[in-house]
């Protein structure tokens, strides 16, 4: 994720304002980060089964659930695992590079 670019969102509460930078997230959504909201606030989140959570950020996989998404290093996992999925050795070469081999990485 990142931010920089985006204005932070503002929670006001008890007479106080808090500002949270808003970060950009891997499918171009918009967060709150609100790593340092106890710590300014004394205030913490509730997020019930954590349906509005982002845990980390992480450039291997991406989940939706509502949306039934799932990719590995952006390819939807439907692709690694139904009609014409990798072999072995081009598996193997996607969880060691990042990615799937070309033909010419192959031979």
């Amino acid at each position: 994720m990142s931010g920089a670019s985006e204005p932070p969102a503002v929670l006001h509460f008890n007479g106080r304002e808090v500002e949270l930078p808003v970060v950009r997230g891997s499918e171009d959504e918009l967060g709150v980060d609100i790593a340092k909201l106890r710590g300014q606030s004394g205030l913490i989140t509730l997020d019930y089964g954590f349906m509005n959570t982002g845990s980390c950020q992480s450039a291997i996989t991406f989940i939706d659930g509502d949306e039934g998404i799932l990719r590995y290093r952006g390819i939807p996992i439907e692709q690694l695992v139904e009609g014409h999925a990798p072999s072995f050795i081009e598996t193997s070469y996607l969880l060691i590079y990042g990615e799937l081999p070309t033909e010419e990485q192959l031979d």
